[in-house]
């Protein structure tokens, strides 16, 4: 049986559109991949500012409840008792931090050595631990004897070329670190503006996202920027609590043992909560090398402390604080963690959580929203 012409040449053209529009939905999704690479760093700046809003709105709703104030005054007092505590605990605590911050870093050092020591002696390879000193001034290759040259004006003192090459290493170290410097705090500054920008008219940017989507899908993309705000309020504050809950227990607990630099070590046991599984592990890797040097039985009390903190937030604290918010399985949280780390750095390792959250939020909407249509 033939096919009429005309419904020959529909077809034809039906495929051809279908091919077309195929082939630049691919080119359109290999643009988006290659521009994501391209500006991660940038990308997730940004989405960190977005974090930032999302909490301080969080918390400006939390005051609304209580207080009946217009949005702006309240996210203004919101700003004001943040900036209070952050410049009270670095009035009272700066000092301290400083100096156990020194102490800390000169104590990790100590058994870094110890460490390669104790390995070099049970005769394994700690070549590892050299990666990035610099090679030493005065080193020359084995069996090969250098010459007094015309440049060096007396044995004793380096010539021409010797200074000239170790102002340059310290010109270069010093623009290094100075350029290091700009781009954090640039980037803290970044951060806060998006912050507070988010943060001071939410409706603007949630009207802004549902203007980009077209008219026949907002009321879906409606309902998914809804959910996905609302999961990120609820993990923000769920992970501030246990953050200070870890950073506490932590401090009391090293105080209690005698840990010198047990306020620091709190500090950073509690910053890296931010980080699941992986800030943990960290952080129990740097109270134990800092207790090391207070003996074994500080060291094994120590362990024993990271172990309870860490059993605290991974089977108490995090299961009833965050039960309504997230609920994603430990190995499938770790292996994004570990791949969003390899391709995108330690951005990638410190948002994997809320990024997954994100993508978890949208699989379990279409799922359900698909379920009705194949029933039926």
């Amino acid at each position: 049986m033939t096919m009429p012409a005309d419904e020959r040449s529909r077809t034809r053209n039906d495929l051809a559109w279908a091919i077309a529009v195929g082939g630049i939905g691919i080119v359109l999704f290999a643009a988006v991949m290659v521009f994501t690479w391209y500006f991660a760093a940038t990308l997730l700046l940004i989405f960190t500012g977005m974090l930032l809003g999302v909490g301080l709105n969080a918390l400006t709703n939390a005051l609304g409840r209580h207080v009946g104030l217009p949005h702006p005054f309240r996210l203004g007092i919101v700003c004001i008792v943040l900036a209070v505590m952050l410049a009270g605990v670095a009035y009272l605590g700066g000092a301290t931090i400083a100096e156990q911050a020194s102490a800390l870093s000169n104590t990790i050092k100590a058994q870094l050595v110890t460490v390669k020591a104790f390995l070099e002696s049970h005769g394994i390879d700690t070549s590892f631990f050299d990666i990035g000193n610099a090679p030493s001034a005065n080193a020359t290759p084995s069996g090969s004897e250098t010459a007094p040259s015309a440049s060096t004006p007396h044995p004793g003192l380096p010539g021409a070329g010797a200074l000239a090459s170790s102002g340059g290493a310290i010109v270069s170290q010093t623009l290094k670190l100075l350029l290091g410097t700009i781009s954090a705090v640039g980037n803290f500054f970044i951060v806060l503006f998006l912050g507070l920008a988010f943060a001071a008219q939410p409706s603007v940017y949630h009207d802004g996202l549902l203007f980009i989507a077209p008219a026949r899908h907002r009321p879906l993309a409606t309902v998914l920027i809804d959910r996905i705000s609302e999961t990120l309020e609820r993990w923000l504050i769920a992970q501030i609590i246990v953050m200070v809950a870890v950073g506490v227990v932590t401090w009391i607990g090293l105080a209690i043992i005698g840990i010198p630099g047990s306020f620091i070590l709190g500090i950073q046991a509690g910053l890296l909560a931010f980080i699941p599984t992986v800030g943990a592990i960290i952080a129990g890797v740097i109270v134990v090398l800092a207790s090391i040097a207070s003996g074994w039985v500080a060291a094994l009390s120590a362990l024993i402390l990271f172990l309870g903190v860490h059993a605290m937030e991974s089977y108490v604290l995090t299961p009833i604080l965050q039960r309504q918010a997230l609920d994603i399985p430990p190995a499938t949280l770790f292996a994004f963690q570990i791949l969003l780390g390899v391709v995108f750095g330690i951005w990638g390792l410190a948002l994997a959580l809320p990024l997954v959250a994100i993508a978890k939020v949208l699989l379990d909407h279409f799922k359900s929203y698909d379920a009705p249509a194949a029933a039926a």
